[in-house]
């Protein structure tokens, strides 16, 4: 059976046919706190696709990038008082020992932004070269109306795209653009920001041109799949895509692949909500193993709500699992697993199917090890 994906830009569920090398790139976090479930939520949704690829002979080149060089991170470490470095360092290690308890396999490459300051500056080069940015006002910035297929990704209208910009930094009034949605590729640092020097000035590259100079770097002009939260369509890969293929002139990225956002007390998870269930905490009452399953109960484009049923539904699941880790008719199950793997990555019918088979005292090891729940 053909894997199929659904793909944000053509909008609709597609064949997923990569080589035997899968390309694979998925935005990681920006280090300034530590990992809530909406983080992971995209994170165990990019592993369980992983394992399956592995699983059907693929070598996977999985990057996730880490954003230290961002307003965000900038800001905490500004109201904390410590060098934005060190409150990056101290934030990665605790996802990443989020992400081992979670089960999650080991990615190709976790680059740093901060690595990537030489490619940026030869990248906007590039841009720059090619027609397609102009300098203002100290900055650099990326014009849209050189690239008609902008928007292609997101397919959202010209007001759409003003207004999310504006809601996520887009600086959407900043006279000094030629137009609203036109996108900073350098811009000057505050006083209390890292600067670089550059041709076009001194000062800092733009979010969205980070992950295009690493995915470059690290994985070549065209990647098999690029991927990250829903809320990262636009303007992040928007831009992304259209800095990429502006440069290069080749496709950037053939799948584009998102995950729906997580909802507590009837928001969106957000940390100017206050509305977050962190990893390490829940760690500390449950185990890693049933918070996994909490996540991929759902399928990975259904926003979701978390209440206090999540965690004990899935920690009694998971010890029903290991009442029958061994007997008979895995074969047959794990065939089943995979056939809803294959279906736009329906890992909730994937469950079902173990659960029915647990309930049945059947063998479901092999089936729950696909998943990245161990039974042992």
């Amino acid at each position: 059976m053909t894997m199929r994906l659904f793909d944000t830009a053509r909008q609709q569920v597609v064949p997923f046919e990569p080589g035997p090398t899968v390309l694979m790139y998925t935005c990681g976090i920006t280090p300034y706190d530590a990992t809530h479930l909406g983080h992971a939520a995209t994170f165990i949704a990019y592993d369980v696709l992983q394992r399956r690829l592995i699983d059907l002979g693929h070598e996977v080149r999985c990057v996730r990038n880490v954003t230290d060089v961002d307003d965000p991170l900038f800001a905490k470490a500004r109201q904390l008082g410590v060098h934005y470095l060190d409150l990056a360092a101290g934030e990665e290690a605790r996802f990443e020992r989020d992400m081992v308890a979670l089960n999650a396999l080991p990615v190709y490459s976790t680059p740093r932004a901060s690595s990537a300051i030489p490619d940026i500056r030869g990248f906007i080069g590039m841009v720059l070269d090619r027609g397609f940015a102009y300098q203002a006002g100290g900055s650099v910035y990326f014009d849209v109306t050189k690239f008609p297929e902008f928007g292609g990704v997101s397919h959202y209208s010209k007001e759409q795209m003003i207004e999310f910009a504006r809601e996520r930094g887009g600086d959407v009034d900043n006279p000094a653009k030629r137009h609203p949605l036109d996108f900073v590729l350098w811009q000057p640092s505050a006083p209390d920001e890292p600067s670089w020097d550059t041709m076009w000035g001194p000062g800092r590259p733009g979010w969205h041109i980070e992950c295009s100079a690493l995915a470059l770097r690290e994985l070549g002009t065209t990647i098999d799949l690029h991927g990250g939260g829903s809320d990262l369509i636009f303007p992040h890969h928007e831009c992304e895509r259209a800095q990429s293929e502006a440069a290069t002139g080749e496709l950037f990225v053939r799948h584009w692949m998102h995950t729906a956002m997580i909802y507590k007390d009837g928001h969106k998870m957000s940390k100017s909500l206050g509305n977050l269930v962190f990893v390490d905490r829940l760690r500390q009452s449950w185990d890693p193993r049933a918070i996994r399953l909490a996540i991929i109960e759902h399928h990975y484009r259904t926003p979701w709500e978390w209440d206090d049923d999540v965690m004990p539904r899935n920690a009694a699941r998971l010890e029903r699992w290991r009442n029958s880790a061994d007997g008979n008719g895995e074969a047959a199950l794990l065939d089943d697993v995979r056939a809803r793997l294959d279906d736009d990555l329906d890992s909730p019918g994937a469950i079902a199917a173990i659960d029915a088979a647990a309930g049945r005292g059947d063998g479901v090891a092999r089936a729950a090890a696909l998943l990245g729940i161990e039974l042992a």
